[in-house]
């Protein structure tokens, strides 16, 4: 919007650096997230909507939860972390560019169903929200529909490298979807839909201790936003030998804002919370980093970029196809991890595949896995070069 409104009644040429806009769009969502989060967590408070820790998983992570204080702690506080994010989008992006203006409708879509899903656990007694295989639907139903836009777009402008797929490591090496018709496109769909759908989960799952998937957050929405400033410059692209994705720059603004508004929220989620994130803030947030992934032709690295939502999630995954895999096999369910997912069992057991060892303090979790999200996001950058 700000942008638009120079290039239209001034000539002020600050405004069309995009490094700048990057700076204001997280100085604002920051600012806006710590202007709104005050009076929505004392609304929250007001209401009950508090957590139940009796919901949380086990009886046993339930039971540490209640002795960490945590019981009636105000969440959904992901719905003014979401609310700051798109209004300093909207302010400081150029909402005519297609990735932009598709990333905001991804995260307005994802965060309609997380609200959802957070309001029916709140207020439904004996509700843990909206049934899996429904919240699996309207996540599918908002990431194909801006995926099938991606699609057309690229047909119809004879962007073809739009739906390619660059693997790491090999400079000459593309995949090209986009040049193999239909079937190519329904093929990039389908696999971007599994990115995008795979990082709101995970973010999801995440999403469990204080200051976790908020701080980690802010290190993958850096990196992304380095990803797609270079993705975009076609002067960088070409001299480190990268795809060149036009206008992939402008994301960079998105990733920064992203940046802000987690800066903002954890600024209430440290420590002890004040407020949790809720489905409404890690939904859209997972869906978005997914999407930076996709227009910065990062798809492939994005495990390395986003390591410990990969590892929360994989832990989680193999824990419970694990369990109903024995549980059929031999009546009865067996498990690899003491706790899943993985930042669970450390917090209540201290040891990853063996009870016995001292629980890890759940700021020395938190902090631990800041780091191994900054050494994923380094590895990942560094592969820039390797290219």
């Amino acid at each position: 919007m700000i942008p638009a409104l120079f290039e239209t009644f001034g000539d002020v040429r600050l405004f069309g650096y995009i490094s700048f806009r990057m700076a204001m769009a997280a100085l604002f969502a920051f600012a806006f997230a710590l202007w709104w989060g005050r009076p929505v967590i004392a609304w929250l408070r007001a209401k009950k909507l508090g957590e139940d820790v009796s919901k949380v998983g086990s009886s046993e992570l339930a039971a540490k939860a209640e002795a960490a204080g945590k019981k009636g702690t105000p969440t959904m506080g992901g719905s003014f972390l979401i609310a700051a994010l798109l209004a300093s989008v909207l302010l400081w992006a150029r909402i005519d560019n297609v990735h932009v203006m598709l990333g905001v409708f991804l995260t307005a879509g994802l965060g309609a169903v997380g609200f959802i899903d957070d309001w029916v656990k709140l207020t439904v007694p004996g509700k843990k929200g909206i049934e899996p295989a429904e919240k699996m639907i309207g996540l599918s139903v908002v990431a194909l529909a801006v995926l099938g836009l991606l699609a057309w777009y690229a047909r119809m402008n004879g962007r073809d490298t739009l739906l390619s797929l660059y693997p790491p490591f090999f400079k000459q090496l593309v995949v090209p979807l986009g040049s193999a018709g239909l079937l190519g496109a329904l093929a990039f769909v389908g696999f971007a839909w599994l990115v995008i759908v795979g990082s709101a989960n995970a973010v999801n799952i995440t999403d469990g201790l204080d200051g976790l998937a908020a701080g980690c957050m802010v290190i993958v929405g850096l990196s992304l936003s380095i990803f797609c400033y270079v993705t975009g410059r076609a002067d960088w692209s070409a001299y480190l030998d990268i795809p060149h994705v036009t206008a992939a720059s402008e994301m960079a603004v998105v990733g920064a804002a992203v940046c802000g508004a987690c800066l903002g929220f954890l600024w209430f989620n440290a420590h002890p919370a004040d407020v949790f994130m809720g489905d409404s803030g890690s939904l859209p947030l997972g869906g978005l980093m997914g999407w930076m992934a996709v227009v910065a032709k990062q798809e492939l690295v994005l495990p390395l970029i986003a390591l410990v939502f990969v590892l929360d999630l994989s832990t989680s995954w193999l824990q419970t196809s694990w369990f109903k895999h024995t549980k059929r096999k031999y009546g009865e369910g067996r498990r690899i991890f003491t706790q899943a997912p993985i930042h669970n069992g450390l917090w209540l057991k201290g040891g990853v595949f063996t009870p016995g060892a001292r629980p890890w303090h759940e700021v020395k979790v938190v902090i631990r896995f800041w780091i191994i999200a900054a050494l994923g996001a380094m590895g990942s950058l560094a592969l820039l070069k390797v290219r």
